[in-house]
């Protein structure tokens, strides 16, 4: 069994609280790398990070917000005119994905969805409860319960071995034990510290759940000022933009 790296390229909410970068995880195992979420500010955590953007094979998009998904055309173009890229990249999301980049990728970059690129691009679109197998990478997608985007899931993400479990922008829900369950990382939101809202998790919420996932190991994201503000306050781990978590 290989050791699995997660790396924060992006820990922050929509609103870069905490001066942090939007929601962006590179994951390593074995010989291939894929992310989790590409939110707008991805470039700028893959050259901070020096993370050479040809070794991403795939993409896994939890939800169609912008700082879930809003870097890819950035990620897509600077392959073609910057990295020359040559291998396929997949992008795996939820119904809608397809559309709805190419839509981006012609409002930021007008022209840019129809070049002849050098390499492949595959956008595929996932169901409730079908795992999706790629790259040595099975991801199977939850629904959760996240406002303003229908549909919008949480991830169980199976390679080199080890279960990753990410809960992506949800208010509680049962889904999330399967998600996380006995999974060597879970990967949760926590926007506010106690106050509760609709669509999004807070701490105390998640913590009066999280043993009954029988997750490993627990890092906080996605974090609002509210909930940075109170960080004295939590007993597990909080990711952080640079943080390296391996398993």
């Amino acid at each position: 069994m290989s050791q699995v790296e997660i790396k924060f390229l992006g820990s922050g909410d929509a609103f870069g609280s905490g001066g942090r970068l939007q929601s962006c995880i590179l994951v390593k195992h074995e010989d291939d790398q894929f992310l989790i979420d590409c939110g707008a500010s991805c470039m700028i955590g893959i050259n901070r990070f020096e993370i050479n953007p040809n070794n991403i094979k795939i993409i896994l998009i939890s939800h169609l917000h912008g700082d879930h998904y809003g870097g890819i055309p950035f990620l897509v173009n600077g392959s073609q005119l910057i990295f020359k890229r040559t291998e396929p990249l997949l992008i795996l999301g939820p119904p809608g994905t397809k559309e709805l980049l190419i839509n981006a990728m012609e409002v930021m970059f007008p022209g840019s969805s129809r070049v002849q690129r050098k390499f492949a691009l595959d956008i595929r679109e996932f169901s409730d409860r079908r795992p999706e197998t790629a790259g040595g990478v099975t991801v199977t997608p939850y629904l959760n319960f996240h406002l303003q985007v229908d549909p919008s899931f949480a991830l169980r993400i199976e390679c080199g071995g080890k279960i990753i479990g990410y809960s992506s922008d949800t208010q509680w829900t049962d889904a999330l034990l399967d998600v996380a369950g006995a999974a060597d990382l879970f990967i949760a939101e926590a926007y506010f510290y106690e106050k509760q809202v609709k669509g999004h998790m807070d701490y105390v919420t998640l913590m009066n759940h999280y043993e009954e996932t029988g997750a490993k190991r627990l890092v906080l994201t996605h974090m609002s000022r509210d909930m940075l503000s109170m960080s004295d306050k939590v007993t597990c781990e909080c990711a952080e933009d640079g943080k390296i978590i391996r398993i």
